[in-house]
């Protein structure tokens, strides 16, 4: 394609991954992005792009230029987006990130990964596996894996293959999903979140009808669209997987049944699991404080919705006993608006006398949110929970409350969806980051 791509939040986790893609298929990226500073500061992932060329911009239209032959939208962009107003302007064709990815990765078998929870682990695990047993799959997803940044070099949610298949996460929120003709599938669950249980199915049956090759149905107990030989090595391997939860270890077993359905030698699969470095934010062990006799674990994980945030809390209640202390931001009014009443009712099921819950404003990313409800709702239903609710007003707040308490707790956990700063505050607890 002549001309660059323009890609509207570059610095997002699915945009930045396209991004990648594209730059790994040769074309010119560009980029605006909201979280571009006057001061010139980045995130990590931004300055990955601009070292292998992209030219990143404000979010005020001057990225699109005459230069300029697409921009990319995801559907969070707002009609009134200064560089989506260019375009229009210009008569540059827009185009859903969605059907952008599904051309970037036309060329190959596309292994597509669905469900409420669990996509990213999933396709990082299926494309880490792949690549173990010799397949070389390009993996495009929505986190990034241990070691794939090289060095801080490129996005690490993204693998550059030569091989057959493609691996990569699709996205249920805004029925994108739709865009893709997957040869295999892979749905993890299906739950209320973006929309009811029984609309999401729906969606998900559709999406897998004419899928032609093999099909894992993680909502299916019966196991009957499972296919490929999937024997004692493998559930062996499940039961000794190095990432922790019940729900990680069902995450495994998805990735590893289509794994030996595409082909994979089993034993293989099975040692490409012990060896899997893990997924950025989703129950990464950042480090720890010392606390005099005993030392505090500090993760971060990604858990936005109340399946998520209850198999994190119980996950890691298991594991330290002598209690939890999560951080936790909403990651949007419309998100939280809808999910008040399922995510009260999840903490409160989870929450013990020992633990704390702090809770940060939503997120704002700006744009013409309706921002009548926030954080302050979501503590008011938990006023009968065991443990303790804290409401703070930012980071730095959120960040005095655990060090003065920290000796109290057995785990602090930063967790929620969108906000940079999350993994961040947990690389400063555990004093990796100033």
């Amino acid at each position: 394609m002549a001309g660059t791509i323009h890609l509207v939040g570059i610095g997002g986790v699915g945009m930045s991954a396209l991004a990648q893609a594209y730059l790994d298929a040769g074309h010119a990226v560009s980029g605006a992005d909201r979280s571009l500073r006057a001061d010139g500061s980045r995130t990590p992932v931004l300055e990955a792009l601009a070292a292998e060329g992209v030219r990143l911009s404000p979010d005020d239209g001057s990225g699109v230029d005459a230069g300029t032959a697409r921009v990319v939208v995801s559907t969070a962009i707002e009609d009134a987006n200064p560089d989506l107003v260019a375009a229009r302007a210009r008569g540059i064709p827009v185009v859903h990130r969605a059907a952008a990815l599904a051309e970037v990765l036309s060329a190959r078998k596309l292994v597509a990964v669905a469900g409420t929870c669990g996509k990213s682990t999933v396709t990082a695990i299926l494309g880490y596996v792949l690549s173990v047993c010799g397949f070389d799959p390009t993996v495009v997803n929505g986190a990034q894996i241990a070691g794939w940044d090289e060095n801080g070099t490129r996005v690490g949610s993204v693998r550059k293959g030569a091989g057959d298949y493609a691996v990569a996460e699709v996205d249920e929120s805004d029925k994108s999903l739709t865009a893709f003709h997957p040869y295999a599938a892979i749905i993890t669950n299906a739950s209320a979140d973006h929309y009811s249980k029984e609309e999401m199915d729906a969606v998900f049956d559709a999406f897998v009808r004419d899928v032609p090759g093999p099909v894992i149905d993680g909502r299916d107990s019966s196991g009957k669209r499972h296919s490929g030989r999937f024997d004692q090595e493998v559930e062996a391997a499940i039961g000794t997987f190095p990432m922790p939860g019940a729900h990680n270890r069902a995450n495994a077993r998805l990735a590893l049944a289509m794994a030996c359905a595409l082909g994979a030698d089993p034993v293989q699969a099975a040692a490409a699991l012990a060896t899997f470095p893990g997924v950025e934010r989703r129950l990464q062990r950042v480090g720890s404080i010392s606390c005099g006799d005993h030392e505090v674990a500090v993760y971060d994980d990604y858990a936005h919705n109340p399946e998520k945030l209850h198999a994190m809390w119980t996950t890691l209640a298991d594991a330290f006993p002598r209690g939890v202390a999560a951080v936790w931001r909403p990651h949007g009014y419309g998100p939280l608006r809808k999910m008040l009443e399922p995510l009260a009712a999840a903490f409160r099921s989870v929450m013990r006398p020992q633990d704390a819950l702090v809770l940060l404003p939503v997120y704002d990313a700006g744009g013409t949110a309706d921002r009548s409800v926030n954080s302050d709702a979501l503590a008011a239903r938990l006023a009968d929970a065991s443990g303790a609710v804290e409401l703070v007003q930012d980071l730095k707040g959120a960040e005095a409350y655990l060090r003065a308490r920290a000796d109290a707790f057995g785990v602090i956990v930063t967790a929620g969806a969108r906000d940079p700063g999350l993994p961040v505050l947990a690389r400063r607890l555990a004093g990796k980051e100033k």
